[in-house]
């Protein structure tokens, strides 16, 4: 009797110690776990913020719309026209680039193309020359075969800007085929007998995957929208939303890096921080 008292004696005490360091370990556990889920969600609320900014993703297809090299930035100085110490410049994307000879300006020969979703897009280019130092500019579109689609004067800005070519109602884009574009300045009054400053690219316009239109109706705003056309290779409508935005709000930050990013994404710094006409 006495034995068996004594046994559950020692029973007792060791299950209570036993029970006691769990507990002690479950307490320091519990905020650990806490912790830890905390540090997880910030790191992934900044690393959201890190990518969500625009940046342009070359799209698989078409590996190449035409088999003509473009030009994206125009020679430093021709036609009577001033030096400057950035080219005029479409805003467009660049690949195999291939530098002329004794020339220092950026990115200008090789595949300037894009593709867009719309009727009738918006072309950009920055432009050096302004309204007093040139004759005037025009822009050309032309089908695969050459044939003029639209052609019209430009109005060259007051100061060295980024600028917009639209195209009107009777000038179109239809889905699948390939078109090239031309923007000229002259600064001479010869000029049947000049060689103007240019630059040239194509453009193609096309249909949007489900999967995509579902993200675009999901998007909250223009921003998000911008991304996820740059994501998918649509360079002409993620940088017309942006220029709109920029031009509905100079003054934000936001806007700005957004703009920027993008032209970044194809290396465009050196026109990045231009200033946008309306």
């Amino acid at each position: 009797m006495n034995s068996t008292k004594w046994m559950l004696t020692i029973t007792l005490i060791l299950s209570s110690i036993t029970y006691y360091p769990a507990k002690v370990i479950a307490q320091t556990q519990q905020p650990a776990t806490t912790k830890q889920a905390v540090q997880l969600n910030r790191s992934g609320t900044s690393s959201q913020q890190r990518t969500s900014r625009p940046v342009f993703v070359l799209p698989k297809t078409p590996a190449r719309l035409s088999p003509v090299s473009g030009r994206r930035a125009g020679m430093g100085s021709r036609d009577n026209c001033p030096a400057v110490p950035t080219a005029l410049t479409a805003l467009v994307p660049l690949q195999r680039e291939q530098k002329a000879s004794k020339q220092t300006d950026k990115s200008i020969l090789g595949i300037v193309e894009g593709v867009t979703t719309s009727e009738r897009p918006t072309f950009w280019f920055y432009v050096p020359y302004t309204q007093d130092l040139t004759v005037g500019a025009e822009f050309i579109l032309q089908d695969n075969a050459g044939n003029e689609i639209y052609k019209n004067a430009i109005a060259l800005p007051p100061k060295p800007s980024v600028i917009p070519v639209s195209l009107p109602s009777n000038a179109s884009l239809q889905v699948g085929k390939i078109y090239r574009w031309y923007l000229k300045v002259r600064c001479n009054q010869q000029q049947t007998a000049s060689v103007p400053i240019y630059v040239e690219g194509d453009i193609q316009r096309v249909n949007l995957d489900s999967r995509v239109v579902q993200q675009l109706e999901a998007a909250t705003d223009p921003g998000q929208k911008a991304t996820i056309y740059a994501a998918n290779g649509i360079w002409f409508d993620s940088l017309t939303i942006l220029a709109q935005e920029r031009q509905k709000n100079p003054n934000d930050a936001s806007v700005a890096e957004d703009w920027q990013s993008l032209l970044r994404s194809v290396n465009l710094d050196n026109v990045a921080t231009a200033p946008l006409v309306k």
